[in-house]
């Protein structure tokens, strides 16, 4: 369930699915899912689908990491990225197919132990930086950031996050409540524009460590 046609499929899925850039799907291919999930729900690795992984929190549904990664480097490849929820570390990986840095934020101890292990193993701890930390305050000390992209939903985007974005920067994120959509906010100036696109269903935004 891990072999080459296995991960054509899914990317077969994500073309019909509405993703065109072609080095989001190059990245989805190489990036090896099955790493990243539990031994016994490896067989659903390449599904496009979320799929638990403890502590109340999923791996994104390819499609998500794929289309939230192509609005991303929409306009152009950000060379440092702040990602708030490191999770597993599945879209941290597919993040440092383009970024030269990755600086992930994660709440909770575990996943993020875990997710060191994983990106170590794909030798990507030379672009990926872990901090343990609650992800509404970013990661002030490494900012600003070319791209911001949060994986949990709130009604709102948190202002400590926008104030870390560059000139010039894109943030993308699940906004919304009981509705969420991807929403898309980029940094002109003083100026920020934003956009609200594809409906989602993301994990709820939660504030403290664990």
């Amino acid at each position: 369930m891990t072999s080459a046609r296995t991960r054509e499929r899914l990317i077969s899925r994500l073309r019909e699915s509405g993703i065109t850039d072609e080095r989001v799907l190059e990245a989805i291919r190489a990036t090896p899912r099955h790493l990243f999930v539990d031994e016994a729900l490896s067989h659903q690795a390449y599904d496009d689908t979320a799929l638990p992984i403890g502590h109340g929190q999923t791996i994104s549904q390819p499609w998500v990491v794929a289309r939230m990664t192509e609005l991303l480097i929409e306009q152009a490849i950000p060379e440092k990225v702040l990602e708030v929820g490191t999770g597993c570390g599945y879209q941290t990986a597919v993040l440092a197919a383009f970024a030269r840095q990755v600086c992930s934020v994660e709440r909770i101890r575990p996943l993020q132990d875990a997710a060191r292990l994983r990106l170590r193993e794909l030798g990507l701890a030379n672009r990926v930086q872990l901090r343990h930390a609650d992800g509404g305050f970013g990661w002030s000390s490494a900012a600003p950031f070319d791209g911001i992209l949060v994986t949990c939903a709130r009604p709102d985007i948190p202002e400590e996050l926008l104030a870390q974005l560059a000139e010039g920067g894109r943030l993308v994120m699940p906004v919304g409540d009981r509705q969420q959509r991807l929403t898309v906010v980029d940094r002109h100036g003083n100026e920020l524009v934003s956009r609200a696109l594809d409906p989602v269903r993301f994990v709820p935004f939660q504030r403290g460590v664990q």
